[in-house]
């Protein structure tokens, strides 16, 4: 029997609706080896701003419900009491995360750190699935777990299904291009076993967008993981919690403002392939590559591969400095770079790209959805076929290069 511990980081902000579920929640799970690590956290001068003290209000609740519970197995961490909250230049849900890793990292010399949400569900299977998965594979950095939004039946369900639809577009070309950066980084699903992180340094104390730079650390230290067999599943809710993510997103599409969630034509990504599979060439001699001149403009140098030559001796080496360099970030922005004027086109990218690749696959229902699809207009439940089968071909993709 594995007694792999487990060790539940879980950032807490104007949660206190959802923590009694939560517990439930785990509590519920097959496997009972856990701690769990809590941080309810918010900026010490959100207790002098109106339009913010509820989430202070709200933090103290969770509080005193955490303190209520007694139990062996809950470890809090305070930054939201008077006195304790963030500084401005210090703060937000990515400190959160890293503090609670690095505390968790500190007390504990083995195990996995599995980062969780409180207004997130998880299937009973969740934390065996994720102990099995690092016991077949123990050289795994980490794990990308499938997530899935369940719908509310209410205003919000064409916006979540608009943000996922472009998450599950970007993830299956990264797939398909076959690039290591092909996660989707959600803070509510990621685990990680406690010997990469602190191989990685620990995580990068940025405000938010934390989980895409952690996600990304661990691809440059090793093989991340991006197949279970189970879900999570993350509500949709509108929330200014944070600067990027599912809720920011939310409150700009109810706007109609998706500007920031393109779906990038596919052609961009060939590009980027392309771009990778010169990699060893470039170790002999200079090429000009898709990605050179925005390259070098993004770097600010004219000397790109050169440096790499130098410190990199031997060819495979070479290829994975040239990896780490043009890594997750660099391709976004190569991807916005090439895709300034194609923001109203989104319905005829998905088009073309499902057209493309899954022709074979498309009944006659999808192919007239898309035929008129408009995401502002397009019925909630014809959208949700579109995210059922992308989501369906993701799981095929991400479970075919764990196979492979």
């Amino acid at each position: 029997m594995n007694t792999q511990p487990l060790h539940i980081s879980l950032p807490v902000l104007g949660e206190f609706a959802n923590l009694k579920s939560f517990f439930s929640c785990i509590d519920k799970q097959s496997y009972q080896n856990f701690r769990v690590y809590v941080c309810v956290n918010q900026y010490e001068s959100w207790w002098n701003k109106p339009e913010k003290k509820h989430y202070c209000l709200d933090n103290t609740r969770s509080l005193e419900f955490l303190n209520s519970l007694y139990r062996d197995d809950l470890i809090i961490i305070d930054k939201s009491t008077r006195g304790r909250g963030w500084p401005e230049k210090k703060g937000g849900v990515g400190w959160a995360r890293k503090m609670l890793m690095d505390a968790i990292s500190v007390e504990n010399e083995e195990g996995i750190i599995v980062s969780m949400d409180a207004d997130t569900h998880y299937p009973e299977n969740y934390l065996q699935e994720i102990v099995t998965y690092f016991e077949h594979n123990p050289g795994k950095t980490g794990l990308s777990i499938p997530y899935y939004h369940p719908l509310e039946n209410n205003e919000t369900d064409r916006q979540i299904l608009r943000y996922e639809i472009y998450m599950r577009y970007y993830a299956l070309n990264m797939l398909r291009i076959e690039n290591p950066y092909n996660f989707t980084a959600l803070g509510s699903a990621i685990a990680i076993p406690l010997w990469a992180y602190r191989k990685i340094g620990g995580m990068t104390p940025v405000k938010s967008g934390e989980d895409f730079y952690l996600l990304q650390k661990l691809v440059k230290t090793g093989s991340l993981g991006q197949w279970i067999n189970t879900v999570a599943y993350p509500s949709a809710r509108l929330s200014d919690r944070v600067l990027f993510g599912t809720g920011p997103a939310l409150i700009k599409g109810v706007k109609g403002n998706w500007s920031s969630y393109p779906l990038y034509p596919a052609q961009i990504f060939d590009l980027i392939k392309q771009t990778y599979e010169l990699f060893p060439g470039l170790f002999e001699k200079e090429m000009e590559t898709s990605m050179t001149s925005f390259l070098k403009k993004q770097l600010g140098t004219d000397d790109l591969w050169e440096p790499l030559r130098k410190n990199y001796r031997d060819r495979q080496n070479f290829i994975k400095a040239c990896v780490n360099k043009v890594d997750g970030l660099r391709i976004l922005q190569f991807l916005r770079y090439n895709n300034s004027d194609s923001f109203s086109e989104n319905e005829g990218v998905l088009k073309d790209y499902l057209v493309t690749y899954f022709n074979q696959l498309l009944d006659d229902r999808l192919k007239s959805i898309l035929d008129q699809l408009d995401f502002t207009h397009t019925p909630v439940q014809k959208l949700d076929l579109i995210r059922k089968f992308l989501y369906d071909q993701e799981m095929k993709l991400r479970k075919k290069m764990e196979i492979s």
